[in-house]
């Protein structure tokens, strides 16, 4: 397969397409919403109709008002749309009046609009749609194992994190490197070293946005922390006592996240320097995540998701800095090790996640 040959550079993108994508994404991801438009064209659009997937299905998972038994009929119905075995309008018709009010308006509005996301989703290569198919079975079939037996006492283990985390983000860092590898020949050369990466990528982001999230989750008797980690420092994820075990506990796991960054980052260093677009892709996602880090070991004894949010100007700052710098190897990593001196960082066995349940794609042909 040559650049010119590439199944998804083929995509023709209407204006109005891209127009409609845009405003989705901008609606329900503040993150994705400043990284995805660093990526090259064509790519970009795929990439946003693959979040939106993914974003339907956690809406789907999220819903308190839907029992276990009607979140796995709407999702295997929501994959038999996806796939073109089901009419998206007739699913929308009987999803949308069963959300509650914690759904927010703008997933409300993508769900609306499932039947054109789904359309765009159609006119994709089979190459790429084999590539979503399998993300969204993935997070629908791992998700629910999780999210049904959740609780203010948290997940059991490291482990157990680590598996809740592939569900939910380590498979989506597995769908971007087969997207960037069906992109281009280049990056399709270094699948082997980017697929042993590619976990380690979402694992990192989610981690963080577990950590940032923690005391949102609890209001909605959530908890994603694992207990054994707390169980050393002496605290109760039930009670959040003793106040200094739990601290210590918060900074344990910013050492894991961290450690999962370090891999990220030499994930994004493993894409060729020319495509500068998909390094600030990755790279953008990194620098938001070390910077909430390093609030979170300042702070372990945060009360809210504010207190550790990093600043507008501060996304501003670390995004001008990593667009300057996305094809200069040494700096990114002098870089890296600045924004991360002060941060714990968990040796390489703490950081032994389980490799994916599911057969990664092969390459096309």
């Amino acid at each position: 397969m040559s650049v010119t040959e590439s199944p998804l550079r083929a995509t023709v993108v209407s204006d109005d397409e891209a127009r409609f994508l845009s405003a989705m994404l901008a609606g329900t991801s503040r993150t994705f919403a400043l990284t995805i438009p660093r990526l090259p064209p064509v790519l970009r659009w795929v990439v946003a109709d693959a979040y939106l997937l993914c974003r339907i299905a956690d809406t789907i998972e999220d819903e308190p008002e839907l029992d276990p038994q009607d979140k796995n009929r709407f999702h295997l119905r929501f994959r038999a749309v996806v796939s073109g075995d089901q009419d998206p309008k007739r699913f929308v018709s009987e999803l949308l009046p069963r959300l509650s009010q914690r759904t927010t308006p703008a997933e409300r509005e993508l769900l609306a609009e499932l039947p054109r996301v789904v359309a765009f989703t159609h006119k994709l290569d089979m190459s790429v749609r084999r590539c979503l198919n399998r993300t969204l079975e993935i997070m629908c079939e791992g998700m629910p194992r999780f999210q049904r037996h959740v609780s203010l006492e948290g997940l059991e283990d490291v482990g157990e994190l680590d598996r809740y985390c592939y569900y939910v983000a380590g498979v989506v860092g597995e769908m971007l490197t087969e997207l960037f590898c069906l992109y281009d020949i280049r990056v399709a050369e270094r699948r082997a070293k980017l697929s042993s990466l590619a976990v380690s990528f979402g694992l990192g982001l989610q981690m963080t946005n577990i950590l940032k999230d923690f005391w949102e989750d609890r209001k909605h008797g959530v908890c994603w922390f694992p207990r054994d980690v707390f169980a050393r420092r002496g605290c109760s994820l039930t009670t959040l006592e003793p106040r200094a075990g739990f601290e210590a506990g918060v900074r344990d796991l910013v050492a894991l996240a961290h450690r999962h960054l370090h891999r990220a980052l030499t994930f994004t260093l493993t894409i060729p320097r020319e495509q500068r677009g998909i390094r600030e892709f990755c790279l953008w996602a990194i620098g938001y995540a070390v910077f909430t880090l390093r609030k979170l070991a300042a702070n372990p004894g945060y009360r809210c998701g504010e207190d550790v949010k990093i600043s507008r100007r501060s996304v501003r700052t670390i995004s001008r800095v990593l667009a300057l710098t996305a094809g200069q190897d040494g700096t990114l990593r002098t870089l890296f090790a600045l924004a991360t001196r002060s941060l714990p960082l968990a040796n390489d066995e703490s950081v032994a996640f389980e490799a994916s349940p599911y057969p990664t794609q092969s390459p096309p042909e």
